[in-house]
């Protein structure tokens, strides 16, 4: 979708992520925007980062990198993406994919350093491994356990 782009979090998105809402089957597998930016606050290697689309925040996930992502790559130069979310008002729409289909232009341009990104889906949420794969992401055969099952975790070299 052309009208989707990434950003990264500044206070003004703070009362649209705010209000988010995820149905009880979805917010299992990932965290609200308001916990992963609590989360962000404390680790300055998290990068809050915002979907936005037709001038709205329709959804949200982080960027981390460092030491604390070495339980899913031993790549230094790796990034890991966390707690993405769609608002689920806004669920359906493509924005998901259309966002992920940019993270590693997003990425190349502002993390120069940058050379792979990972992410780790519940084996359940086989929607979003769908999502992921149509975006370029690999499974290589790894699973990591989360707090709710295994996961698959998934790789994109850029």
């Amino acid at each position: 979708m052309e009208n989707t782009f990434l950003s990264f979090y500044e206070e003004k998105h703070k009362d649209g992520l705010l209000t988010f809402y995820l149905p009880e089957n979805q917010e299992k597998f990932t965290q609200l925007p308001s916990q992963a930016l609590e989360l962000c606050k404390q680790d300055e290697e998290r990068y809050p980062i915002v979907i936005k689309a037709d001038g709205k925040t329709v959804g949200f996930f982080v960027l981390h990198k460092g030491e604390n992502i070495r339980d899913f790559t031993a790549n230094t130069n790796a990034m890991v993406i966390r707690a993405l979310s769609i608002n689920h008002t806004e669920q359906g729409k493509g924005y998901a994919k259309a966002a992920m289909m940019q993270v590693s232009s997003f990425v190349s341009k502002h993390f120069p350093e940058i050379n792979e990104l990972v992410l780790a889906v519940n084996f359940k949420n086989e929607p979003a491994k769908q999502l992921y794969e149509k975006a370029g992401f690999q499974d290589r055969g790894q699973i990591k356990h989360g707090p709710v099952g295994p996961q698959y975790v998934l790789h994109l070299d850029i």
